[in-house]
């Protein structure tokens, strides 16, 4: 059988295992094929290739559910499930998703783009299913990087006390989240799959008995079931943290050995109450590249497949925001030993790993718990370091009750930088950068800041770490700078909430937060072609608000546009409207930013377009509601 001819997973029930294996072969074509032309997430599922296939032949996915954590490891379940066909139009707009999507298929049962949610929501529906009294099975793949994360072990803690609940997890142990683990979570892990007797086992048991007289190379198919079962005798603590927890522990097995986990899979479904299954796979297998380099093959920027180089660019860039981070901060930590990074599993994408090459004793990685990455930044900030949390918008979602109770209430000094700010592209809307002004405006005791450039960026960076009334966050967006230029050193700090004028018109205010503050000088461009003059005003602040500066020239000019790369309800344009109506400064005010909807996976250009975010958008609207008595034409 053919990869294209499998429209339903259960059509691999009754396939032999060399007909599997070519599933398997063809699934990692594939899934290269596309990523090195689109990019994408490459490593994770390369790596579970087996473990899918090996699980679906074992289930029915006409009432059997598989909650998969993250997405990450989802690519062969996507083409495993209806969707090889359009495979190629990967994180493409209109296309498939990087992600689990409900709505994208009845086999995601469960969308999902941050970590550590799958044996949870998988417990809510065995419990669901027991309540009804439905007989299908539900079994939770999760990485070990993801089982760092605090959500997982609480439900672990509470699927071990529900006996009677039939539930299958599946540990995906690779070592690897993005980077590699750390925490004594994934040691113990590793402890389990390099011990010595597991080991001794794995690799020498069947080549041992291939020397006995009467066996040769014909081993019996119960050989697997008899190294397991040694295996357990001879490593006797093996699962005990898990066993102790209350479920019945099965591994760890070889993730890439079909009739091994073939035969697993089977036995765990007929063992009652909470079964985890240790899975030992490898990330990036069956392509040596990203074998070799697990953390930059993690994803990809389209890549030559022969060579597994990036594919030049014809025209140089300026240097990413994350890189200008993480250059700046290390170069202020080594004069100020009192900076410490701290990063939830994310330190090449926040730049941190700049930081953790240079200066390790101030770099902390506290894995997937961004939740304790907060309230460990609280202590540091007790004791008088300046941590600073860096750590993705869309992830530090996740930390809402320690930003308030741990930080805000108690009025710690906490820096936090929010790397992806705004709209962040293929990866869909579990990641967009979407709410971080709204949800920390309304906080008491928090200062908010974002820069128009990198070269902004860095005295903002100066701004949160010499700050001590409280906390501080900075966003700056995905991508690269606009190629200012940048200091070495000697950074000037900013003054606590003061913008500054950038343009100056009589005819309309334009203000402008964060990476929207170029594009509004383009805007304020475009309408001044058409003769209208703007003032454009780079906020700087969204808390507290430079009034000193906005409320008399909106009085002045009478017409008011705020600009922003988030959230309309509750975000900046909601903070200068508020502004101007607590001092009754009854003027028309236009907010543009992003409205009450989900921006889906596209390119960021896309989804500003779709969003009416350009620039020649922008003009067009403001000319339309403001001048629409003049004859305007603004070509998009």
């Amino acid at each position: 059988m053919h990869l294209s001819e499998l429209t339903h997973p259960n059509q691999l029930h009754g396939l032999s295992t060399y007909q599997l294996q070519q599933i398997a072969r063809q699934i990692r074509e594939k899934h290269l094929e596309t990523v090195a032309a689109t990019g994408g997430h490459l490593g994770p599922g390369l790596g579970v290739v087996e473990l899918t296939i090996a699980l679906y032949y074992t289930l029915d996915l006409d009432q059997d559910k598989v909650i998969w954590d993250v997405g990450h490891q989802a690519y062969p379940h996507k083409m495993l499930t209806g969707r090889y066909s359009r495979f190629h139009t990967l994180r493409q707009k209109d296309g498939i998703a990087g992600y689990l999507k409900r709505c994208e298929s009845k086999f995601d049962h469960f969308g999902a783009g941050h970590a550590s949610t799958s044996i949870s929501a998988a417990l809510g529906m065995a419990l669901a299913r027991d309540h009804k009294g439905e007989k299908f099975k539900v079994a939770a793949v999760i990485g070990d990087g993801a089982l760092t994360g605090g959500m997982a072990l609480e439900a672990i803690n509470h699927a071990g006390h529900l006996p009677k609940t039939n539930l299958l997890v599946v540990l995906n142990d690779n070592e690897m989240s993005i980077s590699p683990n750390v925490g004594a979570i994934p040691r113990y892990l590793n402890k389990l799959r390099l011990s010595p007797p597991v080991q001794f086992l794995s690799d020498n048991l069947e080549e041992q008995l291939k020397h006995l007289p009467f066996v040769g190379e014909s081993i019996s198919p119960d050989l697997n079931r008899l190294k397991e079962g040694m295996k357990r005798l001879a490593v006797p603590k093996v699962g005990a943290v898990f066993e102790e927890l209350g479920f019945t522990y099965m591994g760890p097995i070889d993730g890439h050995n079909l009739e091994e986990l073939i035969a697993t899979f089977q036995q765990a479904h007929k063992t009652p109450g909470p079964v985890l299954v240790h899975v030992a796979t490898v990330k990036g297998k069956g392509y040596e590249v990203a074998e070799q380099d697990q953390v930059g093959y993690h994803a990809q920027n389209p890549f030559n497949l022969a060579t597994g180089k990036a594919i030049p660019s014809n025209k140089p860039k300026p240097p990413g925001y994350s890189k200008v981070f993480g250059e700046t901060l290390t170069k202020i930590a080594e004069n100020d030993p009192r900076v410490i990074g701290i990063t939830a599993a994310m330190a090449t994408g926040t730049g941190l790993d700049i930081l953790q090459k240079r200066l390790p004793d101030q770099y902390i990685d506290v894995g997937i718990a961004e939740q304790h990455a907060v309230t460990l930044a609280a202590g540091l900030a007790c004791e008088g370091m300046r941590p600073v949390a860096t750590i993705y918008s869309t992830f530090l979602q996740r930390a809402f009750d320690q930003i308030i109770h741990d930080v805000c209430i108690q009025k710690l000094p906490v820096f936090f930088c929010l790397d992806r700010a705004g709209i962040v592209g293929a990866d869909g809307p579990t990641h967009q950068g979407m709410y971080d002004i709204a949800y920390l405006r309304c906080i008491p005791n928090m200062v908010l800041m974002a820069p128009k450039d990198e070269a902004e960026l860095q005295r903002m960076i100066v701004t949160g770490i010499e700050y001590t009334e409280g906390a501080i966050a900075l966003r700056y967006p995905r991508g690269n700078g606009y190629g200012v230029p940048l200091m070495e050193e000697g950074w000037e700090p900013l003054e606590i909430g003061k913008g500054e004028i950038l343009r100056t018109g009589d005819d309309v205010l334009l203000v402008a937060y964060g990476s929207m503050v170029y594009p509004s000088m383009q805007t304020a461009e475009i309408l001044h072609e058409h003769g209208i003059e703007a003032t454009v005003v780079n906020a700087r602040f969204a808390k507290p608000l430079d009034t000193e500066l906005i409320l008399p020239l909106a009085e002045k000019i009478g017409r008011v546009v705020t600009l922003e790369e988030g959230c309309l309800p509750g975000g900046f344009g909601s903070a200068v409207a508020e502004a101007l109506l607590d001092v009754d400064i009854r003027v028309p005010l236009t907010r543009i930013g992003v409205p009450d909807i989900l921006v889906d996976h596209a390119s960021p250009d896309q989804s500003k377009a779709s969003l009416g975010l350009t620039p020649a958008q922008m003009a067009e609207r403001i000319l339309s509601k403001f001048f629409s008595t003049q004859e305007v034409t603004v070509s998009i």
